[in-house]
C-alpha cells in the first residue's frame, strides 16, 4: 500500500516511503521538498518547486515501488535476471494551487507536473497500486483521475457538495473513499457512490483501509480520523448496507498527524496501527477487528522522547513507521528542518515508554559525517557571503589577519553543531548608526526572520526571545513581511501566549499582532478555520476591551483623589499673610476732621496729599475767574451780592 500524508492548518506533510522505508519525505515551512535516508540518516535530496513561496505543498504521497532504471543498461548476468529489486521513485505532491507535482526520487528531478484539473486547492492525493493512476482532492470539491503515462486527466466527477479532504485506494484498486466530513465509498468503475458513512463533525484528514477482505464478506474495514477530533474511527462495510455508524474507536491524546497500519488479511490476524499525534506523542494499537466493540480502546503503548537535560523538554515525534517485528519502530522526531531518524525497540508491555535522547549531539555527529569534506575559504573583513535561508539573506563572515590563524594540513578540525552556531550569532553587535553601510537594516531584518523562522520550529525560547526584543517598528514590519507564509499561524499563536503573561511583554507582542495583521490578511482570511485558531486570541482582546472602561473610570477618581491631596499639602506650606495696611484713606467730613486727619497720615504719602490739593487750588481759582466774568456782565447782581453779604456778615456777628 502506497503511504501518504495530509496536510491540516498547522500540520507539514510528511511520509516514509513504502515497503522498506528507505527514504523520509518532508516538506517544511520554506516550500522545500528534502528526501532523508533512513539508512545512513542524512539528506538524501532536496528539490525546491519553482513556485514554493506562493504555492506550497499541501499533500505529499509515494507511488507504489517499480523497477527504476538507473543510468545506462548493462547485460545481466543470468544469476541476476530472476531477482529484480524495486525502489521507491515518483512522489506526489498536490499544491495549494491548484497543481500536482510528480518528482522522481531516482532522477532526483521533477518528472511532470498535472495542472489545468482543480479550480482550488489540492487537500490530498493518492496512487493506484497497480495501474500508472493518481487521484487529487480539492477545495472545489471535484476528483480528479489523471494517467502518468500521457500526464493529463483521465476523468472528474463531483463528489461533495463541500472541499475534498482525504482520499483512499482500496488494495485490489477497485474501490476509493473519499471525504470532507461525510465519507464516501466509490466504485471506480462506474465512478458511482458505493455506500455513504455518517463520517466527523469535523474536516477528516485520514482514511485507510485496515483489511485486504471483499466487501461481500462483512470482512472489509476502514478507519478515519479527523481534525480536532481524539477519536480514530474505524467502519464496517456489512453486505446489509446497515453500516452507517462506526463500530470501533481508538482513544488519542490529540488529533492524529501521521498513521501507520499494518494491514490485516484474515479475522485470526490483528491490525497493527502506530500513531503520532499532534502533541507528539506515539500510540501503538493492536485489535482484531471481527464486529462492534462498545467501549473506546486505549493503546497498547504510548511512547514520549525527551532531552537528556536536568529539567527534560519533551521531543516531539513527527513520524513513525512500524517493522516486521511487533516491536521494531522507525521513528522520525526533531523538527521538519531537520529530523532524526532511529530504529527504536519499544517494550510493548508497558503502558508508558519514554525515551531520552541527546538531539544536538546527534545532529552534531550526523553534520560532521556529511560536511567533513567541505573545506571553509579563509576570506578578509570586507568580504561577504550569502547563506541559506530567505532571498536577499547576508551574514557577515569574520575576516582572519594573514599570518595570524593558517590551517594546518595536520592539524584535527571539528565542525561546530547548530546550537553553537545559533549561539554565536549576536544580533546586537550590528550597528545602527548614521554611518553604517545601507545594507545593514536588511541584514538585521534577514537575521531577524530566518531566527524567527528557527526559533518556531524548534520551539526554542532562547531565539524567540533574542527576536522579540526588538522596539523598533520598522525592524519589525520588515521581519514579519519577509515571514513564509506557513509560519505566520505559528507566529500568531506565540504571540498569543506570551500576551497572557507579563504587561512588559504584552506591550512588545502587540507591536508584532499589529504588523502580522497588517501584512498578512488576505493570508489569514483564506484559513477555513480561522475563528477556532485566533479564538483564544480574541476573546483575550475582548476581556481586555471590557475591563478598559472600568480601569478608566478608576482612573479619574484616582486622578481626582491624588489632586486633592496634593491641593491640601500645597496649602499647608503656604505663609499667614501680613494683614497690616500700609496706606489709610478717610474722607474730609469737617474742618476738624481735616485737622485730625492731617495729623493721622504718615509722613511718606505727603506727596499724594499736596498733588490733590494742588488740584483743588486750581479748581477754586477757576470757579473764581467765570463769577468774575458774570460780575462783569451783571453789574446788578454784584450790588445784590454785596448786599446779601452785608446781611450775612450782620447775621454772623449777632450770633456771635
Amino acid at each position: 500500500m502506497a503511504a501518504d500524508a495530509g496536510i491540516s492548518p498547522l500540520q507539514l506533510p510528511c511520509a516514509f516511503s513504502p515497503k522498506s522505508r528507505q527514504y523520509l519525505a518532508l516538506c517544511a515551512q520554506d516550500g522545500r521538498l528534502r528526501i532523508w535516508s533512513t539508512d545512513s540518516k542524512t539528506l538524501h535530496q532536496e528539490y525546491v518547486p519553482s513556485a514554493h513561496l506562493s504555492a506550497t505543498c499541501t499533500c505529499i504521497a509515494w507511488g507504489p515501488c517499480r523497477t527504476a532504471k538507473e543510468g545506462p543498461t548493462r547485460k545481466k548476468r543470468k544469476s541476476e535476471a530472476g531477482h529484480v529489486e524495486e525502489k521507491a521513485d515518483l512522489l506526489a505532491m498536490g499544491t495549494a494551487a491548484g497543481t500536482v507535482l510528480i518528482y522522481s526520487a531516482t532522477k532526483g528531478a521533477l518528472h511532470c507536473t498535472l495542472d489545468g484539473g482543480h479550480s482550488g486547492g489540492v487537500n490530498c492525493v493518492h496512487w493506484h497500486p497497480e495501474d500508472n493512476l493518481l487521484y487529487s482532492g480539492s477545495d472545489d470539491s471535484n476528483i480528479i483521475e489523471w494517467d502518468l503515462q500521457t500526464g493529463k486527466m483521465r476523468s472528474k466527477w463531483k463528489a461533495d457538495r463541500a472541499a475534498v479532504t482525504s482520499l483512499c485506494v482500496s488494495h485490489d484498486g477497485k474501490l476509493l473513499l473519499s471525504a470532507g466530513q461525510t465519507i464516501k465509498m466509490w466504485d471506480l468503475d462506474t465512478k458511482e457512490v458505493y455506500r455513504k458513512f455518517t463520517g466527523h463533525s469535523t474536516a477528516v484528514t485520514t482514511l485507510r483501509f485496515a483489511t485486504t477482505r471483499p466487501p461481500d464478506s462483512n470482512g472489509l474495514y476502514f478507519l478515519s480520523g479527523a481534525a480536532h477530533d481524539r477519536l480514530l474511527s474505524v467502519w464496517q462495510v456489512r453486505e446489509d448496507g446497515k453500516d452507517k455508524n462506526s463500530v470501533v474507536s481508538f482513544t488519542l491524546t490529540d488529533e492524529p498527524q501521521h498513521i501507520d497500519l499494518v494491514t490485516s488479511n484474515s479475522k485470526e490476524e490483528a491490525v497493527r496501527l502506530a500513531v503520532v499525534c499532534k502533541d507528539g506523542q506515539l500510540h501503538l494499537f493492536e485489535h482484531f477487528l471481527n464486529g462492534p466493540c462498545k467501549k473506546p480502546l486505549s493503546p497498547i503503548c504510548t511512547v514520549q522522547m525527551s532531552d537528556t537535560k536536568d529539567s527534560p523538554v519533551p521531543i516531539p515525534l513527527l513520524a513513525a513507521a512500524l517493522g516486521a517485528d511487533s516491536r521494531t519502530v522507525l521513528l522520525a522526531y526533531g523538527n521538519h528542518l531537520q529530523p532524526v531518524m532511529e530504529r527504536a525497540e519499544i517494550n510493548t508491555s508497558e503502558r508508558h515508554v519514554c525515551l531520552t535522547r541527546d538531539v544536538l549531539t546527534t545532529l552534531s555527529l550526523s553534520m560532521e559525517s556529511i560536511v567533513s569534506k567541505v573545506k571553509t575559504p579563509i576570506v578578509n573583513a570586507k568580504s561577504k557571503v550569502l547563506v541559506p535561508g530567505l532571498p536577499g539573506h547576508q551574514a557577515p563572515v569574520k575576516g582572519t589577519t594573514q599570518g595570524s590563524e593558517k590551517r594546518k594540513k595536520d592539524s584535527d578540525t571539528k565542525e561546530m553543531s547548530i546550537a553553537e552556531r545559533l549561539g554565536e550569532i549576536d544580533l546586537s553587535t550590528v550597528s545602527t548608526e548614521k554611518g553604517a553601510p545601507k545594507g545593514t537594516a536588511s541584514l538585521l531584518t534577514d537575521n531577524f526572520a530566518v531566527l524567527l523562522v528557527q526559533g518556531l520550529e524548534s520551539n526554542d525560547a532562547n531565539i524567540l526571545n533574542k527576536v522579540f526584543q526588538t522596539r523598533k517598528d520598522m525592524v519589525i514590519k520588515k521581519t514579519v513581511a519577509r515571514l513564509p507564509l506557513p509560519a505566520v499561524l505559528p507566529l500568531v499563536e506565540e504571540i498569543t501566549k506570551r500576551l497572557q503573561g507579563h504587561p512588559f511583554m504584552a506591550a512588545l507582542m502587540v507591536r508584532w499582532l499589529k504588523a502580522v495583521i497588517m501584512h498578512h490578511t488576505s493570508y489569514l482570511a483564506s484559513l477555513p478555520d480561522l475563528v477556532t485558531q485566533l479564538g483564544v486570541l480574541y476573546h483575550m482582546i475582548e476581556s481586555r476591551v471590557k475591563m478598559f472602561h472600568k480601569l478608566t473610570k478608576l482612573h479619574g477618581k484616582l486622578y481626582l483623589v491624588m489632586t486633592q491631596v496634593a491641593t491640601n499639602d500645597s496649602s499647608k506650606t503656604v505663609t499667614d499673610v501680613d494683614r497690616t495696611a500700609k496706606l489709610v484713606y478717610e474722607e474730609e467730613s469737617s474742618d476738624e476732621d481735616e485737622a485730625s486727619g492731617d495729623e493721622g497720615l504718615p509722613d511718606d504719602d505727603s506727596d499724594n496729599w499736596e498733588e490733590e490739593e494742588a488740584k483743588e487750588e486750581t479748581m477754586e481759582e477757576d470757579k473764581e475767574e467765570q463769577a468774575a466774568d458774570e460780575e462783569d456782565e451783571n453789574p446788578d447782581s454784584r450790588t445784590e451780592s454785596k448786599a446779601n453779604g452785608e446781611e450775612d456778615m450782620e447775621n454772623e456777628s449777632e450770633e456771635e
